[in-house]
């Protein structure tokens, strides 16, 4: 999938005009592009058009509109769009009371490196986590991390002939899977360069 270019952004004028329809857009090409993974856990996976919105949103707040200021959020968000052989993604432990919030990141320290998912008939792919910078001590983890999922060729055919894909979370305190459902995985898929 190819980096976003300042050529691919609206102007600051022109975003202003098309943010509600693209925002529009953007809102239900995500919808499928979510999956839960137990109770608190949301893997939002991000692709070429959900982070042209995140990089559009961040430059209408700071109203950025300088060639150096725009190439700064390219080079901050542009990692997070998959390149044809793996699956990126926001993951969000998402706790609404803030004391239960504080004690379970503090119980999942280190859980970022147990989420993972399975191609049906191959082994488990665990998360690369937080591949720009730390987010976790041995005290507690971040309620936010960026997570980047590995395919092999012949785990990309699989899928692409009807394999499943689960995925979940191996940690003694946070132990749930999920199966993707078919729309979820064909939106999935189109991140990914199939042979």
């Amino acid at each position: 999938m190819e980096k976003l270019r300042r050529e691919d952004l609206y102007s600051l004028e022109q975003y202003a005009e098309k943010r509600a329809d693209f925002r529009t857009r953007v809102i239900a090409h995500k919808k499928n592009r979510r999956v839960n993974i137990g109770p608190a856990l949301t893997l939002y996976f991000e692709d070429r058009l959900t982070i042209q919105y995140q990089v559009q949103e961040m430059l209408r707040i700071e109203k950025i509109f300088e060639a150096d200021g725009i190439n700064e959020e390219l080079d901050a968000y542009n990692p997070l769009i998959p390149d044809g052989s793996n699956l990126k993604c926001t993951a969000m432990f998402e706790y609404e009371d803030v004391n239960e919030r504080k004690r379970r990141l503090a119980e999942l320290a280190g859980v970022e490196n147990h989420v993972w998912v399975q191609v049906e008939g191959f082994d488990k792919a665990y998360a690369i986590a937080n591949e720009d910078l730390d987010r976790s001590t041995d005290e507690k983890t971040s309620a936010v991390h960026f997570m980047r999922f590995e395919f092999t060729g012949e785990m990309k055919s699989a899928l692409a002939v009807g394999k499943s894909l689960t995925m979940g979370v191996e940690h003694d305190l946070y132990p749930y899977t999920t199966l993707l459902s078919e729309k979820t995985l064909a939106a999935l898929l189109q991140d990914m360069t199939l042979d």
